[in-house]
C-alpha cells in the first residue's frame, strides 16, 4: 500500500502501466503504441556502497520487435542535486538493458513542475557534454477532470488528475467527480483508486473532503481510510457519548470542509454564514452544504437547493 504523495505519484503507473501512454499524448509526445508493459526492478545500485533507486521503471513492448523504458520519478520540491541523479538513472538503465529510457517526472505544484521541465545541461563552461530533457506531468498540463462520466471513462487518468491538482481551488469538484464515478464500480477497482487518492493528498486539507466523500458516496467501501473515519468518530463519541459524539465529530469535520472549499474557490464567507456553518450539529445537512459549496457562486447559495 502506498503511504505518501511521493509514492502515489509514481506507483499509480505500476498499478496502471498503460497510463503512461495517455500522459505522453497529453504532453504531446508521439510514441509507438505498446502491446504490453512490464514493471522492471527499480534497484540501480552498483557494487560501490552508494544506493540509487529510480521510483518506478517500466518496459514497453511495441509489437514490432522494439521496446523502450520509462523511468518515473515523483518530485515534491526543487532539488539542485536531483537532475544529476536522473541523468545517472537514464545512463545506467541504458547500460544495463541496452535501451534508451524516457524520464517522466510527476509533480504536485506548478513551480516544481516548471523547474523539472527545464532542459538540464551537463558539461564545463561553454561546452555541453550531454543534456537531459524530462517529460513532466503536473498541475500545469494534466487535465482537470470534473465530470463524473469523463472520470468513469478513465479512472487512472482521473486519479492522477486528483493527485496532481491537490492545490487547485477546484480540487473539491475533481474529488467529487471521482467519488461519483466510483459508485457503481466493483470493489477491486474502487480499492486502489481510493487508496492512491488518499495517499496522494497527503496532509493537504483536501484530504478531509476525500474522506467525507468516501464515507458518503462509497459507504459500502471498507478500507483503512473508512475504518479511520469510523475510529475518529468512536474516539469523539467516548468524550460526549458514542452516538452524539460521532454525529458532532462528523458535523464538525464537514463544516471545516465547507469553509475550506468556499475559501479555496475565492468565495467570501460573511461572519453570520460562517457561524451558521460551524454551529451545525447535523452531519447530513452539513454534507449537503459541502456538495453545494463545490459549485455555489456565493456563500449564501449553499443553503438553497438550486
Amino acid at each position: 500500500m502506498v503511504n505518501s504523495p511521493h509514492e502515489a505519484m509514481h506507483r499509480i503507473f505500476q498499478e496502471h502501466p498503460g497510463l503512461f501512454s495517455k500522459v505522453s499524448k497529453v504532453l504531446g509526445v508521439d510514441l509507438p503504441q505498446p502491446t504490453s508493459v512490464s514493471v522492471m526492478p527499480t534497484d540501480l545500485t552498483e557494487t560501490r556502497p552508494v544506493e540509487r533507486r529510480v521510483d518506478t521503471l517500466l518496459r514497453f513492448e511495441t509489437g514490432k520487435g522494439e521496446a523502450f523504458l520509462v523511468a518515473i520519478e515523483a518530485q515534491g520540491r526543487k532539488d539542485p542535486a536531483k537532475p544529476g541523479s536522473w541523468a545517472y538513472y537514464c545512463t545506467h538503465v541504458h547500460e544495463k538493458y541496452g535501451l534508451f529510457p524516457l524520464l517522466l517526472v510527476v509533480c504536485q505544484d506548478r513551480a516544481t513542475a516548471e523547474w523539472a521541465a527545464e532542459p538540464f545541461h551537463f558539461g564545463h563552461g561553454a561546452w555541453t557534454t550531454y543534456s537531459l530533457y524530462p517529460l513532466v506531468a503536473g498541475p500545469h498540463n494534466m487535465p482537470v477532470i470534473t465530470d463524473p462520466v469523463e472520470a468513469a471513462d478513465d479512472l487512472a487518468l482521473a486519479t492522477l488528475s486528483a493527485i496532481t491538482h491537490v492545490s487547485d481551488p477546484e480540487v473539491g469538484v475533481i474529488l467529487k467527480a471521482l467519488s461519483t464515478a466510483l459508485r457503481n464500480q466493483p470493489q477491486n477497482v474502487v480499492n486502489p483508486v481510493v487508496e492512491f487518492v488518499a495517499q496522494g493528498l497527503g496532509k493537504h486539507p483536501a484530504k478531509h473532503i476525500w474522506r467525507n466523500l468516501v464515507a458518503v458516496d462509497l459507504s459500502f467501501y471498507t478500507s483503512d481510510i473508512s475504518e479511520e473515519i469510523r475510529e475518529q468518530g468512536r474516539e469523539q463519541g467516548l468524550e460526549q457519548g458514542l452516538e452524539q459524539g460521532l454525529e458532532q465529530g462528523e458535523a464538525k469535520r464537514a463544516a471545516e470542509d465547507v469553509l475550506f472549499v468556499l475559501e479555496q474557490r475565492g468565495i467570501t464567507v460573511p461572519d453570520g454564514i460562517r457561524e451558521r456553518i460551524t454551529r451545525s450539529a447535523d452531519p447530513e445537512i452539513t454534507r449537503t452544504w459541502l456538495a453545494r459549496a463545490l459549485t455555489a457562486a456565493t456563500a449564501e447559495e449553499i443553503f438553497t437547493d438550486r
